[in-house]
Parts: C-alpha cells; structure tokens; sequence
C-alpha cells in the first residue's frame, strides 16, 4: 500500500501534463502511486499519459470514454486508489520539490490526522510566483491535530481540492464524492473541513498554481458558471443531514454570498446579457439559505445589499463610479509625484548654490539596503580614522533597524537625501549613483564593487543579452564618468574593472573593505554569530550560497539540500542562503537545514560557518579569506558560463574540491575531502593571487587615501602570515565519516582529478 494515491485528471492540458507528471514522479518521497485520468481530452493528454504508464510502474493510466468533468474524473481516480492518503493536482499544476516527503513529515509528525492543509503560489507566464496572501491561516503554532471550530479561519483559504491531502479511509468512511459541474470543488471542501475529526496544516508551498493566459475554467465564459448554484444547494442539503453541523451555517451563506458577487462581478465568466439572470437566481438563493447569526463585515455589506435586492442596475452604477474614481486616483498620483520630483529637483539645485560640507559623506550599499558591504565597512572606518566627518546611510525604512548607531539615517528620495547628495563631499556606493547626481567641485564619489568578478559584468554583457537584462550601458557610461575612485581587491579585479568600466578614475588597490572583519574577528564573534543562527555546539555548519542565475527568470534548485543533510548525518547543519521567489519553508529536514536568505549580515554568516558550498558566486572569493574550507558545485557550468560569460574556468583554478554533481558533494564530505591537505593547498593558492590585501586594513587604506591623500601606505600583510579565525570545526575536531552507497565511475576520482 503506497503512502500517497496522487490524482491527476487530464482534459485539453496537453501542453502542461508532462512537466505535472514529472512533477509527481521526481518526488523525493518515491512511496506514491500516480493516477492519471483521461478524461476523454481531444488532445494528446491520453498518449502522454501512456508513456508515462510505460515509463514508470507507479502511474496507473485510466481512460473515460467521454469527458464527464473534473468531478467525476476525480471520482475515477478515487476508485482506483489504495493510498494512505489522497492528493489531487490539476493537469497544468505542479508539485513543488520535497512537496510529498514534507507532507509525509507533517503527517507523521501530527498523528495521522484527516485532512492536511498546505499552501500554494500562484505562478504566472512571466516566472513571476506569488504565494497565497491567506498563508497566516497555516501556521503551525498552536496545538495539531484539531478540529475546524478551532481554527475556522481555515474557511478563509480558497476552497479547493488540490491544497489538501485527506486520509483514504476518512474519505470512503464518510462517502465524499465530487459532484458534476463547474465549482465542484466547494460541495466537496466544506462539508470534509466541517467532518474531520482531525486537520493539520502545513505552513509550506507544495503546488504551483498555475495562471493560464487562456484555457482555464475559471477563465472560460460559458452559462455553466450558473452551476454555482447547485453546487451551494449540495452544501445546504449536507448540512440539514447533519444537524449538528447547523453552527456553520451563517459561515457557509457569508461564504456563498461572496463566490456569488465574486462570479457575478469577474468580466470573463458570464455571457453578455445573462448578468441580470445569474443576479436573479442570487437573490432567490439568498432568500432560501439566509441564516440569522454572525456579522457581515462593513466592506462586504453592499455586495450583500445587492445580492438580496437583486440590484442589477445599482450594481452597474456603483462600478463604473468605482473605475472613475480609480482612475481619478490615479492620474491624482502620477500627477502629485511629478510635482513631488519637480519640487526636489529645485530643492537639489537650490541646495547646490550652497557652500560644499567638507566634512559629510554619505554611503548607500545594495540600492537603499542595509548597513553592510564595502561601503559599510568604510563607513565604519570613516568614523574610527576620520571622526571630524559626520557620516549617513542612504536606506529604505525597512532596513533602518540594520543601521547600527552613529551614521545619520536617511531616506531615499527624501528631502534630507538630496540636501546629502547637493552638500556632502564624500559619497560612496556600490551601485550605480542617483542619474540626476551633477557633481559639483570638490566632491569625491567613491564606486565599490560587489566582490571579485567571475562572470561577465559591466560593457562584457553586451554580448550577453539574457544576464544583461536590459542594461542601459549609455548610461551606465555616464555614471563611470562620475567616479573619483574604484575600490579593487585584487589585480584580477583592477584589470576587469579598467576594461569594462573605462573611466578616469583612480583604483585603489586595497583589498576588499568588508572583508576587514574576517581578520578582526576573535572566538567569542564566531561563537555568537552561530548562536543567533541556532547552530548548535560541536555541529558543523555548511554555508550554501549559489550565484543568482541572473539570466533565468526563475531561480531554479540546484540542489536537495535536505537530502545532502540526511546523508551527512545530525553533525552537519547547512545554512541556506538562496533564492526562492515563494518564500517556501524547507521542511523536511528543518531542523538540520536553516534558511538564512534574508538575513542582511552576509559576513556573520560567514563568520557562523566552518566550510562555504558555493558555484560561481562570488563569494568564495571573499570567504577565502577566512582560510576556510570551499568546495564548489559546478554542475551546471558549461550552461552559466554559455549564458553569463565567465573570465577564467574556476574548476582550472578552484579553492578546494569540485562536486560536478550531487553525489558527488556528498562524497566529498563523507570522505573528509572537504578538509583535508589538498583542500588547504588549493585554498592557499587561491588565497595568494586573490586575497593578497585582506588583511584587515583595506578599508583603513583606502581612507587612509581618499579623506588624508596619503600615498606612501603600509605593505599588506601576506596571507601565509595572517591569522586565521578558527572555526567551531576546528576547534571540536573533523566530523566522523559517514556512510555512502558506493559511487560508480566517475564519482569521486573524478572529483579528485579535477580538483
């Protein structure tokens, strides 16, 4: 008996069924059996399901003679079914990665309750996935398992069948079955959530909700959305065979009423002409099934007021006022911000007429974020070396919390900005300045850059049009034009930097100024840094962070990161600093595999970690610096390097071992590579030609330079005489090995052979 009877019925989706099938079957949780119906689909949905039939053993093919609906198709399936649990998943959804062993966990984890409720995106042409904006509803604070009255928010969520797993025995006990028609989903949710004896929810995206441009039900306009209605009437009729479910009443008629205004007022369901009939048949609904109780909330009292009068025409009224105001809104808006960036233009060029402010400077990093970054660490070093300058960070005021005490805060696009930018002599960024910045005589502009460059940057994209997404390179040419001096970590980087960003500007060869706190770290940073992530004592801590796939529009996964942790055992805990676009939880080794993605201090995660798991990101270059271990997992090489460019092959030139695969990564830790001495001497090679400044004074340097005009500064201290932060691993000693299956060809010796 497999743990999981995942349904999938299939009608004109043929140009989706094979990335939902695929979806399923590479679960990591293999204890399935996929049920995929033929609902009688014109198209090529029925041959290929066959081949997926022929492919896989787990997929059961089931061919209707005719298209019966979605319902019934389920229906179909449910017979078939000897899971523990059922799942269902449109054909032109899919399941997300890990979606069936969290789901798997969650059960188990929440005894076996009735029905299980997780979350969805919505996922759109254009990559864009938007998570459900009810997803408060699915915390899994509290007690779990539990019942409907104790949490009827869940009645909020979009009642449908595929964000649910329901326990097979529960179902056939009570003999739920989807109806015919459109909305069938809604006499089937309600009256499982009302009867489950237990519900647990799973605060997790699992599917993706797919937004077709065309081609959906809830896109079609056809009479049949006056199926509605009978399906309410089943909802009604279930809760007058239960009287003890009558308590739901008023909740379900506030619920119906709002699908009706919600179907009534969608511009692409009903036919032109039938809007007064569907309102009609409203308001005969409203009358038979209107239950005294509970509060209509004020927002929703007019829809209410229309549906019980029928007001067709008011209706018409209240919209066409509704869009004039908002288009009223509207031009009220662009019209008030164009006045708004008018008055700070004068303002800027009124303050310009004003006397220079020797000492004021002004720093911004990662387009208004967080304290941090270069400019963080010479805005740190201003006030140490030079502290008669009074210094601000330029920040969006959700990360004015990341700004530590001392620098003024300001706002991007405030009046205070412009008055910085117009009077302040010294402004440093990482990014592009503000476009209608005129410097003025006597203004340093100070231009960093985000670490050593692997792949292609500046006027090198114009070659590559999908990583350059869009790159105004005229006026990024006229922006390079500003730069009083470029802040460079290596020669590498000065040589790159000069060629693509030509300019008459002066590098400063220093070193990387945030790397500064690598070097003057002491135990007790280290030991506090893991204590913030949670990282327990004696384990060690990988931190995975990939290169952003710039030139993709979507982030796809490149690695099971609760698999690898499973494999490694409890010692090692990864810190995952990726990008998910959904903000999906890893659940399934969530005590093990910690997501630090949004977390603004890169350099304690660093400082948190024994060893870096990275690809082409170019973080390995500063982490370096820490003479830490680095392993890279360079399975996708050839396409990075085909879509971005890269300046030289890493896998010739790495910092330690070379995973060209999954497996192989596991390998390399199970076996101590990871640490061993021909990881140290390819990290100390990579040290000398890419680190030879960061030796904690970068950013001492380069105000050393730029504020006091020195030139004749101190040699850096090479890296084989620096001392290195030791790490919790080193002080607790290597992790024991771990037990792999045994690798075939070209595992392990081949990452031994390129590294």
């Amino acid at each position: 008996m497999p743990r999981f009877s995942v349904i999938v019925p299939a009608y004109q989706v043929q140009a989706y069924l094979h990335e939902c099938l695929e979806s399923v079957l590479s679960q990591s949780c293999p204890d399935l059996e996929l049920i995929a119906v033929d609902d009688g689909s014109p198209d090529a949905c029925g041959a290929v399901i066959d081949e997926f039939a022929a492919r896989d053993p787990r997929v059961r093919a089931v061919r209707l003679p005719e298209n019966t609906g979605l319902g019934p198709a389920r229906n179909a399936g449910m017979e078939r079914a000897t899971g523990d649990y059922l799942v269902f998943l449109d054909g032109d959804d899919t399941l997300t990665p890990d979606a069936l062993l969290a789901i798997a966990d969650r059960l188990k984890e929440t005894g076996e309750p009735d029905v299980l409720v997780y979350d969805y995106a919505r996922t759109y042409w254009s990559g864009e996935a938007v998570r459900n904006r009810a997803a408060a509803q699915l915390t899994e604070r509290g007690p779990a398992p539990f019942r409907l009255e104790d949490r009827p928010g869940l009645l909020n969520l979009l009642m449908v069948a595929w964000n649910k797993a329901y326990r097979r025995e529960f179902v056939e006990r009570a003999g739920f079955a989807f109806p015919p028609g459109f909305y069938e989903d809604t006499p089937w949710t309600y009256p499982v959530l009302m009867t489950a004896g237990s519900i647990a929810t799973l605060d997790r995206v699992c599917v993706h909700y797919r937004q077709r441009r065309s081609g959906g039900i809830l896109r079609t306009t056809s009479e049949r959305h006056f199926d509605v209605f009978d399906q309410y009437d089943r909802v009604f009729a279930f809760l007058d065979g239960h009287p003890e479910l009558a308590r739901w009443r008023p909740v379900l008629f506030r619920r119906m009423v709002d699908h009706l205004v919600t179907v009534y007022g969608r511009r692409d369901r009903l036919p032109r002409g039938s809007r007064a009939a569907f309102l009609r048949r409203a308001r005969a609904h409203y009358r038979r099934h209107r239950a005294p109780g509970g509060s209509v909330p004020a927002r929703a009292r007019v829809h209410h007021a229309l549906v019980r009068f029928g007001l067709h025409r008011t209706y018409r009224v209240l919209r066409l006022a509704s869009a004039a105001r908002r288009r009223a809104a509207r031009l009220a808006g662009r019209l008030l911000r164009g006045l708004r960036s008018a008055a700070l233009l004068l303002h800027y060029r009124v303050q310009r007429l004003l006397p220079l402010r020797t000492d004021r400077a002004v720093f911004t990093a990662r387009d208004g974020g967080g304290h941090g970054g270069d400019p963080g660490a010479l805005e740190s070093a201003f006030r140490a070396l030079a502290p008669h300058i009074r210094t601000a960070w330029v920040a969006r005021r959700e990360h004015h919390h990341a700004v530590p005490p001392g620098p003024r805060r300001l706002v991007p696009g405030s009046a205070a900005h412009w008055t910085a930018l117009a009077r302040s002599a010294y402004l440093v960024s990482d990014t592009g300045f503000e476009p209608r910045l005129a410097r003025r005589k006597g203004q340093v502009l100070v231009r960093t850059q985000r670490g050593t460059p692997l792949g292609h940057v500046g006027l090198d994209l114009q070659e590559r049009p999908a990583a350059a997404r869009g790159t105004d390179f005229t006026r990024l040419l006229r922006d390079v034009d500003r730069w009083d001096y470029v802040v460079s970590a290596n020669r590498h980087s000065t040589l790159t930097w000069e060629r693509v960003y030509p300019g008459r500007y002066t590098t400063l060869e220093y070193g990387r100024p945030c790397t500064d706190r690598f070097q003057t770290a002491t135990a007790a940073d280290v030991a506090g840094a893991r204590a913030s992530l949670g990282v327990p004592g004696g384990a060690v801590a990988i931190l995975y962070a990939p290169a952003d796939r710039d030139y993709l529009r979507t982030q796809r996964r490149l690695l099971d990161l609760e698999r690898v942790a499973r494999r490694l055992g409890p010692r090692y805990v990864v810190l995952a600093r990726t990008r998910h676009p959904h903000g999906a939880r890893r659940e399934a080794a969530r005590d093990r595999v910690v997501d630090v993605s949004g977390h603004p201090d890169v350099e304690s995660l660093c400082l948190a970690s024994d060893v870096l798991v990275t690809d082409f990101s170019p973080l390995m270059f500063d982490y370096a610096g820490l003479d830490r271990p680095i392993v890279l997992h360079a399975e996708d090489w050839e396409a990075y390097e085909a879509a971005r460019g890269t300046y030289f092959d890493v896998r010739a030139f790495p910092p330690g071992p070379v995973a060209g695969s999954e497996d192989e990564l596991i390998d390399i830790f199970a076996t101590g590579h990871w640490c061993g001495s021909r990881s140290a001497e390819l990290r100390a090679a990579f040290r000398a030609r890419f680190c030879p400044y960061d030796d904690g004074r970068a950013a001492e340097r380069v105000v050393r330079r730029v504020v006091f005009g020195e030139t004749d500064l101190p040699p850096a201290v090479p890296p084989q005489e620096r001392r290195p932060v030791p790490s919790a691993a080193a002080a607790s000693g290597p992790p024991p090995l771990v037990t792999v299956p045994q690798q075939q060809p070209g595992g392990l010796l081949a990452v031994t052979d390129r590294a």
